[in-house]
């Protein structure tokens, strides 16, 4: 197709944290004519991760991915954030890939592109293309390495005087230590202590971060993922240190020598839930539980129901807030971020057996919950870690 004038492609903010969103605007194209909208990236183990619409343009000749309808491609409808939301690994690729961010102090780069027509854009020549970057660390963010031997992990350091609100941010059982979602919340205000907990020692030495100028001990709040939303609990219910928790993808299973039961199928058959559901009568700080209806891990939703009950019975039921999203599954992480319904999963109890893990979830709905339990999640933080009066 000829063109009298030069596609121009838009994208603003070209340079923005994760957690932000952008519009995607083209000018100059043949109006009424069907166009395809492409997102790549480079992922840092090499492979490449693409989504893409399907457009018309409208009688202007320009066509937005904010407000226009997608008719087809890895979304449809209309979808503001569908470029970054459903991104999947191109054909071809290795089976069980899972997108994470390794070297926060870099951004994640992507690449937006147009196409004319729907058929299959990777035999063209895009009629134009712009770089954007995708940050965890906002501009002024410090990021301080752990260098103690008992103990691993990051330290992650809003800008400006301090003191502020501290977090320790902890992952779930594939274990290693994961700084993305620390940098974020240290981009949104929190001295975020990004940990590597599986090791003995670790967890009793975390308790630095409250000693550092920067960090404000009195206002302190944990923040953990599926096994580590049980670690979160425990802590919350043997300290009086947090001030609020957030758990995602609930699990109060948890053993004396701090080991997580995972391997269950009925919550019932379990005397070690009774143990645990004992100890959430001591919590004392508001907690925030977020659940997918879809998880295909374990049940969250349904223990998040036994959490409530005995605290209802011990008359604590106001520290609750719960939030659960149908079709979402197991892997809630910060918005705009990939769903992945299973991944390869390493099982070291297997001898380093890897594994395909099903997590659930539908990349809609679990991408909307994404979203939406990021802003609650913040609101959550903001209220009880930057409120005048502790709750």
């Amino acid at each position: 197709m000829q063109y009298a004038v030069a596609p121009i492609l838009c994208v603003q903010p070209t340079r923005a944290l994760v957690d932000e969103k952008f519009k995607v605007l083209v000018k100059n194209l043949p109006p009424g004519r069907p166009f395809t909208v492409r997102s790549l990236h480079l992922s840092e183990d090499k492979d490449y991760w693409e989504a893409y619409g399907h457009y018309v343009s409208d009688h202007q000749g320009e066509l937005s991915v904010r407000d226009d309808l997608s008719f087809g491609g890895t979304y449809t409808g209309r979808e503001p954030m569908g470029l970054l939301c459903t991104m999947c690994p191109i054909p071809g690729s290795r089976p069980g890939l899972r997108l994470r961010k390794k070297d926060v102090t870099t951004p994640m780069l992507v690449t937006i592109s147009v196409y004319s027509g729907h058929e299959d854009h990777r035999d063209q020549t895009p009629l134009a293309s712009v770089v954007t970057e995708r940050w965890y660390m906002a501009p002024g963010v410090q990021r301080f390495p752990l260098q103690q031997s008992e103990v691993r992990g990051t330290l992650f350091v809003p800008p400006g005087p301090g003191p502020f609100p501290g977090m320790l941010d902890m992952w779930g059982g594939g274990g290693g230590l994961l700084e993305y979602r620390g940098a974020l919340l240290a981009s949104h205000g929190y001295a975020c202590l990004s940990l590597e907990y599986f090791k003995p020692g670790e967890l009793e030495t975390a308790n630095q971060q409250y000693n550092h100028p920067q960090v404000n001990p009195d206002r302190v709040g944990i923040f953990g993922l599926s096994l580590g939303s049980a670690v979160t609990l425990n802590l919350a219910t043997e300290s009086a240190i947090p001030r609020c928790v957030v758990c995602v993808s609930s699990n109060n299973i948890f053993s004396r020598d701090m080991s997580i039961v995972t391997a269950y199928t009925n919550l019932s058959k379990y005397e070690s839930l009774l143990v645990f559901t004992l100890l959430v009568e001591k919590i004392r700080c508001p907690m925030l539980c977020i659940s997918g209806c879809d998880d295909q891990n374990w049940p969250a939703v349904e223990i998040v129901d036994n959490m409530m009950e005995t605290l209802r019975a011990a008359g604590k039921d106001h520290l609750l807030t719960r939030v659960d999203y149908p079709d979402a599954g197991h892997l809630i992480e910060p918005p705009f971020t990939p769903h992945f319904r299973s991944t390869n999963f390493l099982r070291t109890k297997m001898g380093e057996k890897r594994i395909l893990m099903l997590w659930g979830g539908q990349t809609k709905p679990h991408s909307d919950a994404q979203e939406d339990s990021w802003r609650k999640i913040l609101s959550f933080l903001q209220h009880n870690l930057y409120g005048n009066d502790r709750p």
